[in-house]
């Protein structure tokens, strides 16, 4: 392979990552309540309800853009009536950028503030 294709493969990976996180950009005012108060905890650095929250999340799903190991944070959504942690998240760059997922890493939403 030359390192022409390498270069056009490689930045083709990069904007399919992209365009599979972008299912739309969600305000902040759109969210449910408890993703609201999740960002809350987020801005002020805890304390947070479970054990996991802040744990990297490894996009194993190629979901969100590719970024290096530890770029990104997850955080949990709680959601009303499950005795788990459910499925909603909030993902955290390290540049601040914010998604959120309703189904547990299947789709996500650019959180704008």
């Amino acid at each position: 392979m030359t390192r022409r294709l390498r270069i056009l493969l490689l930045l083709l990976v990069a904007v399919a990552g992209i365009a599979a996180a972008d299912g739309g950009d969600v305000a902040v005012g759109d969210l449910p309540p408890q993703a609201r108060q999740t960002l809350q905890l987020i801005a002020a650095a805890g304390p947070f309800p479970y054990s996991r929250d802040g744990i990297v999340f490894g996009n194993r799903e190629h979901r969100l853009p590719s970024m290096p190991r530890g770029y990104y944070r997850e955080y949990t959504v709680p959601t009303p009536g499950m005795g788990n942690r459910g499925a909603r998240r909030i993902i955290e760059g390290s540049r601040h950028e914010r998604y959120y997922t309703d189904d547990h890493y299947r789709t996500f939403r650019r959180i704008r503030e």
